[in-house]
């Protein structure tokens, strides 16, 4: 600002705070490589932020007296704030930030020793939604979207003592990604694992392993080194989730996986998993649970995906974001195909290139996390979009960018029918192998027989999997089959269902909306409570509703 007042006070009138934050953008997988790291979970202390004033008086530079040595009077004390386990949803640490958005400031102090490292990184596993990393009183970067992972460097900036400062902000923006509005709940803080990584001079960055077309393993790796090419002798499937145990070596350097290989692709309107059509019996699951919010434990992980194999499932769809990084290698492990999906939610700026460049960057570092996962079968550009120019064009580019990024993989999307037409014509379907549909026959659209339209009217060459179906109904209220929000007519809805949607020959997989009830405060009745009771669970997974069974039993008999 030219000409400015000498009483300009930077930390109160300049508007545009942020703008010294914006040129440091991190990313980042070196701690998703199974390398050994030291955690840096567990008590941090934090202090609520709503006015940036971390950011605009710049408190992490700790600057406690002028130059003569007299004492400024602070508006800040790191080391007596509050304390909060970490990893963790702040909305659960307390009433009073149950449905806090805005910045919130974390620190903690930790001590290092060199032992023969030559470089080391602090590695954050998610951060929802912008995450300002600072360590000792030096600005480190910026990274944007809440769930996929990212580091920094931190080799010439430690000390034996160490302080880190993580500003999070949870704000809802139009031209976020996800944008400011959603039907899940906005949760807030460092909610996945924090860790020291220490690294040889020259290191593996990354690498992907793959299965081709003649049985042989290729292999991408950022660093020149050895690795054989073999043939895999038992293909990964849900039914015999083969896992090798792979090491790579480079110099000093050393990182190990448990990775499966099978080919996924699509003919006509076939999907084929290692040669064989299978049809994707799946329900949706949400990062969300009542004691832990969107900071998942392993063992819930572990709990969803045997609950989904009671229900006779052999996929999930990971709505609607990256979920944690543990849940693709456990599904690796028990035998799940996943969806995974990045949050190009409903109504986002399509127009704005910024916003595109946002989205992309999430979908390449989802991809680079797990595309070594043989679980994952399906990318997801985006969910329930309006079919404009500027819609097409943006989600194109993302499916373009799967493709080209990770040839291995189907690419979709959770596609919106034409309602008035009642015919499946997204114009994305022609970029994508599979087309996702979300239909709500007998609940948002009451008319059921409308369903069978849209099939007869479609007659479309790509396989089709209803991605999202289903209907609200709170845990024991109970109720005629025609009276809303029970679990009767939710068992209606899904009877109904599934008779017409095993007629239709293109239809090759299903996933309900949803696996269990979530918090949603979009969701305002008096039965809902701030949650979405689409769940075939109550939130806390102790009570199957009706429907579950229906769909239990169709799985059981659904075949090619």
């Amino acid at each position: 600002m030219e000409n400015q007042a000498g009483n300009f006070l930077e930390s109160i009138h300049n508007d545009d705070f942020t703008a010294p934050y914006q040129a440091k953008q991190l990313s980042g997988r070196l701690g998703d490589l199974n390398r050994p790291g030291e955690s840096l979970n567990g008590v941090w202390h934090f202090g609520i932020d709503q006015y940036d004033n971390c950011l605009r008086a710049k408190f992490f530079e700790e600057n406690t007296h002028d130059e003569e040595g007299r004492p400024y009077p602070l508006d800040y004390s790191f080391d007596t704030w509050e304390t909060m386990q970490i990893p963790s949803c702040w909305n659960l640490h307390s009433e009073r930030l149950f449905l806090y958005e805005g910045s919130m400031v974390f620190t903690r102090k930790f001590r290092y020793k060199n032992h023969g490292e030559k470089r080391v990184f602090l590695h954050f596993s998610g951060a929802a939604y912008v995450a300002y990393v600072f360590v000792n009183r030096q600005y480190m970067g910026k990274h944007e979207g809440a769930s996929t992972p990212f580091e920094v460097e931190v080799t010439d900036v430690l000390q034996d003592e160490n302080r880190i400062v993580v500003v999070v902000n949870n704000t809802r923006k139009r031209t976020n990604v996800p944008c400011e509005n959603t039907d899940w709940f906005n949760y807030g803080g460092l909610y996945r694992d924090v860790e020291i990584l220490r690294v040889p001079e020259t290191f593996i960055r990354d690498f992907s392993l793959s299965l081709a077309p003649d049985g042989s393993i290729q292999a991408l790796i950022t660093v020149d080194g050895s690795l054989k090419n073999g043939t895999a002798t038992v293909h990964w499937s849900p039914e015999n989730p083969k896992l090798y145990d792979v090491v790579l070596e480079y110099g000093e350097d050393k990182v190990s996986d448990r990775i499966g290989f099978r080919e996924i692709k699509v003919v006509g309107t076939e999907i084929y998993l290692n040669g064989k059509p299978i049809l994707l019996k799946g329900i949706c699951a949400h990062e969300d649970s009542v004691l832990n919010g969107k900071s998942v434990s392993e063992a819930e992980i572990r709990e969803n995906y045997r609950i989904a194999k009671e229900m006779n499932c052999n996929y999930m769809r990971l709505a609607h974001y990256p979920h944690s990084v543990q849940a693709a290698r456990i599904a690796d492990e028990m035998g799940i195909m996943l969806w995974e999906e990045i949050p190009v939610y409903w109504a986002i700026e399509f127009e704005n290139e910024n916003v595109y460049n946002c989205a992309e960057n999430q979908l390449k570092e989802l991809i680079t996390r797990d595309r070594n996962r043989a679980s994952v079968i399906i990318w997801s550009v985006g969910n329930e979009n309006v079919d404009s120019d500027a819609r097409l064009k943006f989600m194109r580019r993302l499916a373009q960018t799967a493709k080209s990024f990770d040839p291995a993989r189907l690419v979709s999307a959770a596609c919106l029918y034409d309602g008035e037409a009642l015919l499946i014509n997204d114009r994305l379907s022609e970029y994508i192998d599979i087309i996702g549909i979300n239909e709500y026959f007998g609940w948002y659209q009451p008319e059921f027989n409308n369903l069978i339209r849209l099939f007869d009217n479609s007659k479309p060459a790509k396989p089709v999997v209803i991605c999202e179906l289903g209907a609200d109904a709170r845990a024991f209220h109970h109720g005629s089959k025609d009276e809303l929000m029970t679990e009767d007519n939710q068992l209606y809805v899904y009877q109904r269902q599934v008779e017409v949607l095993s007629k239709i020959p293109y239809v090759k997989g299903i996933s309900p909306w949803i696996l269990f009830d979530f918090r949603c405060p979009r969701r305002l009745h008096s039965l809902q409570n701030y949650y979405n009771l689409k769940g075939l669970l109550s939130a806390d997974k102790k009570h199957k509703k009706l429907a579950f069974y229906v769909m239990q039993e169709f799985y059981a008999r659904w075949e090619i």
